[in-house]
């Protein structure tokens, strides 16, 4: 597996450059010339990006080696488990006030909350007593929940509230940094395999090399972003008042009632569509396997030894390479429909499952097939999520996007959360190295509910057979990629 690590590397990156050249050359540049040319708009760019980014380079170092540190720190599988379903369960309570606190704390405010709160997540990985760890998870959950809608928010606001730049340049932003995501992505698996394996430092490692980074970040919103509002004269840009005015009770009770209109507005509009709800159940289905995936890897593959910074840098690669070839196929060259490569994708993540249930049979690990099917599945994300972002701008209507989606999120997470229960309740796990029947069924689980989701996509389709909004007019959409970090 070590050999099979590094070659794969080297070939999945040697594909995504060979991607990226033949995309570039087929697709035209997503940002207006204008847009490039202004430099108020770059400098307003470079501002926040350099917060985001180094808040997504945190958030990855953190992925390679989490179920290796609870192993070792001597805990049992189903107590794993329980930690990752106490960080699923606290994104659900956590994820309607995320679009909350924003109107209350203010969004910048809400940044720094998101770099202290998680940079005591990642010290929490210093203990080794459960419950410390259970607290650490609880922040994880507040801490996503707020990676995923605050910074974002804080831009889209600037960018039109404050700046008055036109709307159609905010996807150039956002398709930025979603190309930045997937390079940091690889990055942050070598780096973490640099320290936890190469330089012998264990698996806590990254976990604190993360706290100087969001450390970095949360000093670029305290003062770069805090020059940014001063300049523009609106130091008190949040909305809520201070204590002592006679208004301020006013201003949070409008705030909980916009909130609570927003999320009433979204069940409405999610109930009331039924392309809305199918769309729905694709990406519940979708990504809650996704979830589960991201706890079964390291215990499937770990026992054979390979080393799991690369092997994750790998996952990304395949990921990237999957969102390139999206690029491609609905370029103008190729015309595919986003639709299409959504049903692609879902028979691709259905196949790939298909596979596990046999290479993760009890007594008959087959290591390098469990790789490869991984590596399919995460090249079946890279396709997933340009697509259902494209569906989304068309299916779910503008103002009522962020409610919807938090919507969405619920089943997503709960999902999650009992196929983490239900492989915690299996007799038979996979310790002592060998991957047991709780792995092999839930394998089977999420294979069964891929293929619920491509019914839905199919029932979708069948349902806006003649529907444009679902279809790619000429070339590819201007804002398919604006939402794709939401689910990275």
């Amino acid at each position: 597996m070590l050999v099979t690590a590094y070659l794969a590397i080297i070939f999945l990156l040697a594909l995504c450059v060979v991607l990226e050249h033949t995309a570039r050359r087929l697709t035209p540049p997503q940002s207006a010339p204008t847009a490039v040319a202004n430099p108020a708009f770059r400098r307003f760019q470079s501002i926040f990006l350099r917060a985001y980014l180094l808040a997504l380079w945190a958030d990855w170092l953190q992925g390679p080696y989490l179920y290796k540190l609870y192993r070792h720190y001597s805990f049992l599988e189903s107590q794993i488990a329980i930690l990752y379903v106490c960080g699923l369960a606290s994104c659900v309570l956590f994820a309607p006030f995320s679009g909350w606190l924003p109107q209350v704390l203010g969004r910048r405010q809400t940044c720094l909350l998101f770099c202290v709160s998680y940079s005591a997540c990642c010290l929490t990985k210093l203990s080794t007593d459960y419950f410390v760890l259970i607290v650490g998870r609880i922040l994880g959950g507040l801490s996503t929940s707020l990676l995923t809608t605050t910074f974002e928010s804080w831009y889209v606001h600037r960018h039109v509230e404050v700046h008055d730049f036109p709307k159609e340049w905010i996807p150039s932003t956002f398709t930025k940094a979603a190309t930045w995501n997937h390079g940091l992505a690889v990055g942050a698996g070598l780096v973490a395999n640099l320290l936890a394996e190469w330089l012998h430092l264990g698996p806590v490692a990254p976990f604190l090399l993360a706290v100087p980074c969001l450390a970095c970040c949360g000093w670029v919103v305290l003062t770069d972003w805090g020059k940014e509002e001063a300049e523009e004269g609106l130091e008190g840009e949040k909305q809520k008042l201070p204590l002592g005015t006679p208004n301020a009770g006013v201003a949070r009770l409008s705030a909980r009632a916009r909130f609570s209109r927003s999320c009433h507005d979204g069940l409405r509009c999610l109930l009331s569509d039924r392309r809305v709800m199918l769309l729905g159940g694709v990406q519940a289905l979708f990504e809650s396997v996704l979830y589960i995936f991201v706890f079964l890897w390291t215990p499937v593959l770990d026992p054979h030894g390979p080393p799991l910074g690369i092997v994750f840098s790998c996952l990304m690669a395949a990921s990237m390479a999957g969102s390139l070839l999206y690029r491609l196929a609905t370029s103008t060259r190729y015309r595919l429909q986003p639709g299409h490569v959504l049903c692609l994708a879902v028979l691709m993540a259905f196949f790939s499952l298909f596979m596990l249930t046999f290479s993760t049979t009890p007594g008959q690990p087959r290591p390098r097939e469990s790789f490869l099917a991984f590596l399919l599945l995460e090249l079946a994300s890279g396709l997933y999520f340009p697509a259902v972002s494209f569906l989304h701008g068309r299916v779910i209507p503008e103002e009522k996007r962020q409610s919807v989606l938090a919507w969405f999120r619920l089943p997503l997470h709960l999902l999650a959360c009992f196929g983490l229960l239900a492989l915690h309740g299996e007799t038979a796990g996979t310790g002592g190295g060998e991957e047991g029947n709780g792995t092999r069924h839930m394998f089977g689980g999420c294979a069964v509910m891929m293929l619920a989701a491509f019914m839905a996509v199919v029932s979708l389709f069948t349902l806006g057979r003649n529907d444009t909004d679902l279809r790619l007019e000429g070339t590819r959409g201007e804002g398919e990629m604006e939402n794709i970090l939401n689910y990275d």
